[in-house]
């Protein structure tokens, strides 16, 4: 099971549009999750269209149209992994035991806020994933986001993807 992983997009704010690098991504995962900062309700209209499944949740800058249709924390099982999905996590000091403690229940979590993109493992059994921004790299040299591949019950090739700059 392929998963394509993005936060962040602030489509109109930061970008016009998502690339189109990762709108082909779209057409190719079984999953796509979004970790908050939509901003608009048009790029949730968007991915909901184009994915064969979308799991997300809203985020700080996201408003009353679409926390009426997102929740805050998702959470799904795919292929005997369990995942988490939040916006937020705190500072990036002490992100893992908080995580940990709050997340109990979840082998990976996907979280956004900070558009820096994060891979770590919390007390040898949370993998925390945060696929930065494709559309507003902030502090970073890149707008990012990321793919993963479900199998056998596992979490495998995580893999952070570097976009071109965006109009």
């Amino acid at each position: 099971m392929r998963l394509l992983l993005m936060s962040d997009t602030h489509v109109p704010r930061r970008a016009k549009r998502l690339p189109e690098e990762l709108l082909a991504q779209v057409a190719r995962a079984d999953v796509v999750i979004h970790a908050g900062d939509w901003v608009d309700a048009a790029t949730l209209d968007l991915l909901q269209a184009r994915s064969r499944r979308l799991i997300g949740v809203y985020g700080n800058n996201d408003g009353p149209p679409l926390r009426a249709r997102l929740p805050e924390v998702a959470y799904a099982e795919l292929g005997g992994v369990r995942i988490g999905v939040v916006h937020e996590t705190g500072p990036a000091r002490g992100r893992e035991a908080r995580c940990a403690a709050r997340f109990p229940d979840v082998d990976v979590l996907v979280f956004g806020h900070s558009h820096i993109p994060w891979d770590s493992v919390a007390e040898d059994r949370l993998r925390l994933l945060n696929p930065g921004s494709p559309t507003d790299r902030r502090r970073q040299p890149h707008c990012t986001y990321m793919t993963a591949e479900v199998s056998a019950g596992r979490l495998t090739g995580v893999e952070l993807h570097r976009l071109p700059a965006h109009p």
